[in-house]
């Protein structure tokens, strides 16, 4: 490729022979396609990016920033529209639940009939957290004064004037919610954005196991990224299942979804934990399939022997724009009776392993522009997100 001053132009990936291809959009975002000629084009498999289902941008005077918010504008208001965790479904009980979301505060609140429901968690008389207050039937009440709402947001009583008209003002704002997989999730648009799938969690076939929640202080896309990554097992995960004496990583395809893509990775690094390493079968081929639902939610499954499936949903909630909860329900077909402890020991090890290394990642944010970091042939995965999360509006420094 040659730039205007006649220089050829070397990209960040680390093959001498692939080249990075830039073409300008109509909408004036920068398109990057990878080409890779042969040899190497028989060796990577990445399917050209397709276009995605993502929501309609809001238009100007759309819902306005959460106060001292962490991400640029432009990228706050790429996210808004898609389904995220929140919290635990046993966590919104009896009381108010705070939780935040893309730095919105939000109150999660269970009515009569068992449902829940979500708002902006700051009562419209004096400011204070509803989620601070109480839940009456269906009516979610303020510590501060007693004024009380409906799930729909509207104030249905004022205590120091029960007679008194109430001013159409009071009136919350609500968010949709809905509980899956042992989950609370919400969204700030209005709910159009497809849902992430984990059919497995309503299968009798399967176990169903919800480990603790993870925080992470690191952007929700380079813990999406890590997650996707598959050359870090003989270097990250040695005290768990990865193999130092096994590093190489196969070639593999990316396959574009209409919401995401698909990564279907083969190798012989074993899903067992060390000291269970003897179970592997000789010559056993382990298939992990990585599913993403942009932004930040991908499902694995890992294919045991014996027609084994165990499968991880890896969903992140961006709390701001460095600090992330990751929500990780697992369902498995094979060892239904064994104790869940282990199983819950052994993936937050994982989980704490992966930490460690993302929390102290620099730049913090995940790079949208290629050129910004070198990429190799490993990086098939992560290469596609990228371009995907740029697809979506996100910046080129995403929130930097």
């Amino acid at each position: 490729m040659q730039r205007g001053n006649g220089n050829p132009d070397r990209t960040g990936v680390a093959d001498a022979d692939q080249r990075l291809v830039l073409a300008m959009g109509r909408s004036g975002m920068v398109r990057a396609e990878f080409f890779f000629p042969p040899p190497l084009a028989a060796m990577i498999s990445v399917s050209p990016p397709a276009p995605l289902a993502a929501p309609a941008p809001p238009a100007t005077g759309g819902p306005v920033l959460p106060r001292d918010c962490t991400f640029a504008e432009s990228d706050w208001r790429a996210l808004l529209p898609f389904w995220y965790p929140v919290a635990f479904s046993h966590e919104v009980a009896d009381a108010p639940f705070a939780a935040r979301l893309l730095d919105e505060r939000i109150v999660l609140y269970r009515t009569s009939n068992g449902g829940v429901s979500a708002a902006r968690d700051l009562c419209l008389h004096r400011g204070a957290p509803l989620s601070m207050g109480t839940v009456e039937g269906d009516v979610l009440r303020c510590k501060y004064h007693g004024f009380c709402y409906d799930s729909t947001g509207k104030c249905t009583l004022i205590p120091a004037h029960p007679g008194a008209a109430i001013p159409p003002k009071l009136h919350l704002k609500t968010y949709p919610v809905r509980e899956a997989y042992g989950l609370v999730w919400c969204t700030l648009g209005d709910g159009s954005a497809p849902f992430p799938r984990f059919e497995a969690w309503d299968d009798p076939d399967y176990l169903q196991v919800l480990p603790d929640a993870v925080d992470i202080r690191a952007a929700a896309g380079r813990q999406m990224e890590g997650f996707l990554d598959v050359s870090h097992f003989a270097f990250v995960h040695t005290g768990t299942f990865g193999e130092s004496t096994n590093p190489v990583v196969p070639s593999y395809p990316v396959t574009p979804t209409e919401n995401g893509f698909v990564a279907d990775y083969v190798s012989t690094v074993s899903n067992y934990p060390t000291h269970l390493k003897h179970l592997n079968p000789p010559g056993f081929e382990w298939r992990r399939l990585f599913e993403v639902f942009l932004p930040f939610t991908a499902r694995l499954t890992v294919f045991f022997p014996n027609d084994g499936q165990l499968h991880i949903l890896n969903a992140v909630c961006p709390i701001s724009a460095r600090r992330s909860r990751v929500f990780v329900p697992i369902c498995r077909n094979f060892d239904k009776d064994a104790p869940l402890q282990a199983t819950l020991d052994f993936n937050h090890q994982v989980f704490e392993e992966d930490k460690e290394v993302v929390e102290q990642q620099y730049p913090e944010d995940l790079p949208i522009d290629l050129h910004d970091e070198v990429h190799i042939r490993a990086d098939r995965s992560s290469i596609v997100y990228r371009q995907q999360l740029g697809a979506l509006g996100l910046g080129r420094g995403y929130t930097t």
